[in-house]
């Protein structure tokens, strides 16, 4: 398949794997990109620069395809030097980087002295517009549907999608929803040029997650994720489980998030991947975890998504216009 995204990053498939915070290893990035698609590891999953570093150098070793780096800023509770990251980053041959949370402007100038193209992860048309004037080279949008923070407009994909396209003239990256070859066409005839997956590839083979936790979502249908975090604006997808029961507990009593801190801590959901207990911690999971039935490598998600695709745009789309 070739489209805008493909061209630009020199992949196979219009199929990003997006970074996922303690997911996105150098294993499973180069999994993403090997199958063709553009795998993308998680900076600050890496608890220091010297350490992004040694696991950019293992995914290089890992594949010769292009692959990025996700810089995620002011999400996280600790203090960051985001600078050293981005050094390490910039000094590394990385070509692509994939920022989220607050706008990438600081480092804009760091990314481009290193000849570093920037896909910017926002929620909002009006933020993908201030990315586009800042210089990125695409936006990916996420619709409502999405895993993690969605923002607080709950705008869906349907809607959100061909918004962006509508605006924007840098090419437009689909987010929120999408884990198989309907959705690929899908947000192929709403104009954009590729899709980004995170729960989709959370559920493979090669992603860093116990397997009782990769198995649930294979069980779990669409409605079994929860809003958490509603009372401090800062909405977050997670799938329903006891920690996010007792979230919403506390925010509908008036609590404050010193009440559920413990609860939701890096340190618990690291519990969660480790020792596959679903109720230990947050999981973060969209709405897609409906549409998962299986545990694939990446090889045969990104082939059999991209194979559905062009089943469904060559023939049962092409047919009902004959």
């Amino acid at each position: 398949m070739r489209t805008k995204l493909t061209e630009m990053l020199g992949i196979e498939a219009p199929i990003i794997c997006g970074g996922m915070m303690r997911i996105g290893t150098a294993e499973l990035a180069a999994a993403a990109s090997n199958a063709g698609a553009l795998g993308v590891m998680t900076a600050l999953s890496c608890s220091t620069p010297e350490l992004l570093r040694a696991e950019i150098e293992k995914c290089q070793s890992l594949t010769d395809k292009p692959f990025a780096v996700n810089v995620t800023v002011g999400v996280v509770a600790t203090e960051v030097n985001y600078d050293e990251y981005v050094d390490v980053i910039c000094g590394s041959g990385v070509k692509f980087v994939e920022t989220a949370g607050r706008s990438p402007e600081p480092f804009m100038p760091m990314y481009n002295a290193a000849g570093i193209k920037v896909i910017h992860k926002c929620v909002a048309v009006r933020h993908a517009l201030k990315a586009e004037k800042i210089g990125v080279a695409a936006v990916s949008i996420d619709g409502f549907e999405c895993a993690g923070h969605p923002g607080e407009e709950d705008v869906t994909g349907l809607v959100l999608i061909p918004a962006a396209v509508n605006r924007l003239k840098i090419p437009v990256v689909a987010s929120g929803g999408f884990a198989d070859g309907r959705g690929l066409a899908a947000a192929l005839a709403l104009g954009a040029e590729g899709i980004n997956m995170g729960t989709r590839f959370m559920v493979t083979q090669e992603a860093p997650m116990h397997e009782n936790i990769k198995q649930r979502i294979v069980e779990m249908t669409e409605t079994e994720t929860s809003l958490i975090f509603r009372t401090f604006r800062n909405t977050a997808r997670v799938l329903t489980n006891d920690v996010a029961v007792q979230v919403a507990e506390v925010e509908k009593a008036g609590g404050d998030f010193g009440q559920i801190h413990a609860l939701v801590s890096g340190k618990k959901q690291d519990e969660v991947y480790a020792t596959g207990d679903v109720d230990a911690g947050m999981i973060t999971v969209g709405m897609c975890g409906g549409l998962i039935n299986d545990i694939p490598s990446c090889k045969d998600l990104v082939a059999n998504i991209v194979a559905d695709a062009e089943q469904i745009i060559g023939g049962r789309l092409a047919s009902v216009i004959a």
